[in-house]
């Protein structure tokens, strides 16, 4: 590994306070003093000043872009209110709660599609997002993210979605880590339409009722907590949207999870199809297997979205359990040896042999 960036040259990137403060024996340097074998730089965000930054974006805008290790930008336990862009220069950037637990450190923003915003005009969907992740190989552990827009004071409002996080990255990870929201919780995107983009979460919990993890990504959701929120509404609402790309072979995979919600029985859909107007030609896929289903869904739980359908092979299910594990001709089932071909592996590897799952295992 290579020997850790010498700090006076680190001065050239972060403040006068970060680059010294190991050398000083400041706040920072107590928070998070880098070890001699790390190949890490680390900034402490604390929102009583005794950190290196105050929030989330002075800490990404105060990290380095051409540093060629991590960047480590450790919260202290807080909540830290505003609008958050990592953006495409930002890249090898890691968001770590102090704690270990992610209820102690939350990134939060309040606003939603239909918020209007100062200079005209309102947010829109990828707008409204709390947190917007567009620099590769970005990691999160032991943080909540939420969008705190609240529904019911807006009425006047045409847009309620609110993102959390939106993911426009590749190489993404979310560790023990919570997405907290109604609509459009969970944003997992790519660059562009032809760009693929891959995102693994992983023993991580997400919340939300419309739509609420969606997008054009290749995501694995591992060993994860979906909490389907009900609604008075019927339908409660739709867990997954996927939107794939026609030329991407991988939708949303979700595998050793668990769906649970307070829902009346029969009300919730598992997922439908999102053709967004600038791709209508999309082939949206999700695969739900090995996970435990409740009664709220509907005996056809895959529905149409905008006169769009679900098309034979891009849903299916396969050995879920639970009471809402239930087999009929409206929930097409995986083989064994169909099966076979929607590992974890079969979604991340990619040319480049990305495995997250085999780090995680390894801690």
């Amino acid at each position: 590994m290579p020997a850790p960036l010498a700090l006076p040259a680190l001065a050239l990137f972060l403040s006068p306070t970060l680059a010294l403060a190991p050398l000083l024996g400041g706040a920072a340097s107590s928070a998070c003093k880098p070890s001699p074998a790390d190949d890490v730089v680390r900034i402490v965000v604390a929102a009583d000043g005794s950190g290196d930054a105050t929030g989330a974006q002075e800490a990404v805008d105060l990290a380095p872009t051409d540093f060629a290790g991590r960047v480590e930008i450790v919260f202290e336990p807080g909540r830290y209110a505003g609008r958050v862009v990592v953006d495409p220069a930002h890249q090898r950037l890691s968001f770590v709660g102090s704690t270990g637990d992610p209820e102690d450190v939350v990134l939060t923003d309040d606003r939603a599609a239909g918020t209007p915003r100062p200079e005209g005009g309102t947010w829109g969907t990828s707008g409204s997002a709390s947190v917007t992740i567009q620099g590769a190989d970005f990691r999160a552990e032991a943080v909540t993210f939420e969008n705190a827009f609240d529904e019911a004071a807006h009425p006047e409002f045409t847009g309620h979605q609110a993102v959390a996080v939106k993911t426009a990255a590749d190489r993404v990870v979310f560790d023990d880590v919570r997405f907290l929201g109604n609509q459009d919780t969970l944003y997992l995107d790519s660059p562009s339409a032809t760009t693929p983009a891959r995102v693994y979460v992983h023993d991580s919990y997400v919340e939300g009722d419309v739509d609420f993890i969606f997008g054009r990504a290749t995501a694995v959701l591992d060993d994860t907590t979906i909490n389907a929120l009900p609604r008075a509404s019927d339908p409660s609402g739709y867990v997954l949207a996927p939107s794939t790309s026609a030329g991407f072979s991988r939708g949303f995979l979700v595998i050793d999870s668990s769906i649970v919600s307070d829902a009346r029985d029969g009300s919730y859909y598992l997922g439908r199809p999102w053709h967004p107007s600038s791709a209508p030609d999309n082939n949206p896929r999700a695969v739900v297997r090995d996970t435990r289903l409740g009664t709220y869904l509907k005996t056809d739980p895959w529905t149409t979205m905008s006169g769009f359908d679900w098309t034979a092979g891009s849903n299916a299910e396969h050995d879920n359990h639970g009471p809402g594990a239930v087999a009929n001709e409206h929930r097409p089932q995986l083989s064994d040896a169909e099966a076979a071909d929607h590992e974890i592996d079969d979604y991340l590897a990619g040319a480049d042999g990305w495995a997250p799952q085999a780090e995680q295992a390894r801690r």
